[in-house]
């Protein structure tokens, strides 16, 4: 499986057998550059205009918006409710959080999260090899809270999102707060990465993509 980042909540993954996932597509008032790409199949996390962009997606794909059981293209695709805040979705709304089932592969996104997991959460969202996290606070978790999420969930690899770089005007934090609360982690000068059940190894690891 190929994992693509285009900046904030927004990747690619593609399997093996080339189906293309797009998570959480964004506008131009973002900062980065919106992705050309097609795909079969986009998840949205919730509808604000930086996670919910669709018509950025080229092709014909279905497009996944709700909590529950999915499939297309051959993967499986879990819609797990949780809430934009702390307080139940009273300030920014719902969240979904979404476990894709890839070449034997479980990857978790988790949205624009603003809160830890209850127990039956994390029960729900179960074993996770690969987990897409927002780290950067004000709208979403922050460093401490995406820490304590890892920990509840104990990924092979995290690899962060949602967090502030110089294409980005909101006020959100950097990724090196979250860096120094996990102890570090791989700064890849690639947008993309190839995670298989052979190299994804036992050790975790957090891994920091770079965008276009």
């Amino acid at each position: 499986m190929k994992i693509r980042w285009f900046g904030h909540a927004c990747f690619l993954l593609e399997s093996q057998g080339g189906t293309k996932i797009v998570t959480d597509p964004f506008d131009g008032s973002v900062g980065y550059k919106i992705p050309k790409i097609e795909a079969d199949i986009v998840t949205v996390s919730h509808d604000h205009y930086d996670h919910n962009y669709v018509e950025a997606v080229q092709g014909d794909p279905e497009v996944i918006k709700s909590p529950g059981e999915h499939s297309a293209g051959g993967v499986k695709i879990k819609g797990i409710p949780a809430f934009h805040d702390e307080v139940k979705g009273a300030k920014r709304g719902a969240n979904v959080v979404y476990i894709y089932e890839i070449d034997g592969l479980r990857v978790c996104h988790v949205g624009d999260l603003g809160h830890l997991l209850s127990k039956a959460q994390a029960e729900e969202i179960g074993k996770v090899d690969v987990l897409l996290i927002p780290v950067g606070g004000t709208f979403t978790l922050d460093a401490e809270g995406a820490a304590a999420v890892v920990e509840q969930l104990a990924p092979k690899v995290t690899i962060p999102m949602h967090f502030k770089t110089p294409a980005v005007s909101m006020p959100i934090d950097p990724v090196d707060k979250f860096l120094e609360k996990v102890g570090g982690g791989e700064q890849m000068d690639s947008t993309t990465i190839e995670i298989t059940p052979e190299n994804v190894g036992e050790k975790p690891r957090v891994i920091v993509l770079n965008y276009e």
